[in-house]
């Protein structure tokens, strides 16, 4: 588990493919930048853009992942040279600052605006029609592994749900969100008791 609480932004300095080839996977290795990794063993969780990995080398700075087709599938971000954004996983002795968060991504959203808007940017989303049944108003959402609260929710023609975001300098500058433009692709999380509870009502239904 995890908080959606960036720890540190590091870098993909290499991607290699494992040994069946492309179609395999890829092995990532990452510069863990100002993140310790004094407390981190072989077969931990790190979050890297809000996907888990399991880290299966490491020093002191670096450690690597190796990613499934799958999971390259199903993200964005962890596929090519460049700054990710990291989180150990939680410990019971930690503060909550986000919210409870999975590691496992829920879809691919398109961002449609990134602009300032005063000393804020406003980050505008368009999310896959699946997933606009869990995002609300005041609700939390992680977007490429930052824990967020969500301002305005628009479902608009073809089933896309648009959503709006407030991002306070202080995120921008301690992310790689400042890095999104119209177009970029980002990795979705809906919130965790969202979940459950569309679960708990279609079997109820059922």
């Amino acid at each position: 588990m995890f908080t959606g609480i960036v720890a540190a932004v590091g870098k993909i300095s290499s991607v290699q493919p494992l040994a069946g080839g492309l179609e395999a996977g890829v092995r990532l290795d990452i510069d863990a930048g100002p993140l310790s990794l004094d407390d981190v063993a072989l077969g931990d969780s790190i979050a890297i853009n809000g996907a888990c990995m399991t880290v299966v080398e490491k020093t002191a700075s670096a450690f690597s992942v190796d990613v499934s087709r799958e999971s390259l599938n199903c993200t964005a971000g962890l596929d090519a040279i460049g700054e990710v954004n990291l989180e150990k996983a939680l410990t019971l002795a930690e503060r909550l600052g986000g919210h409870l968060v999975s590691g496992h991504v829920d879809g691919l959203g398109i961002v449609h605006r990134f602009e300032a808007v005063g000393e804020s940017w406003e980050l505008v989303i368009d999310a896959p029609r699946e997933l606009a049944k869990f995002l609300a108003f005041k609700g939390s959402v992680v977007v490429n592994g930052v824990s967020l609260t969500v301002n305005r929710v628009q479902d608009i023609d073809g089933g896309v749900c648009r959503f709006s975001i407030n991002l306070i300098p202080h995120t921008i500058s301690v992310t790689t969100l400042k890095h999104l433009r119209a177009g970029s692709r980002v990795n979705l999380e809906i919130d965790l008791i969202a979940r459950y509870v569309e679960r708990m009502l279609s079997v109820q239904k059922a």
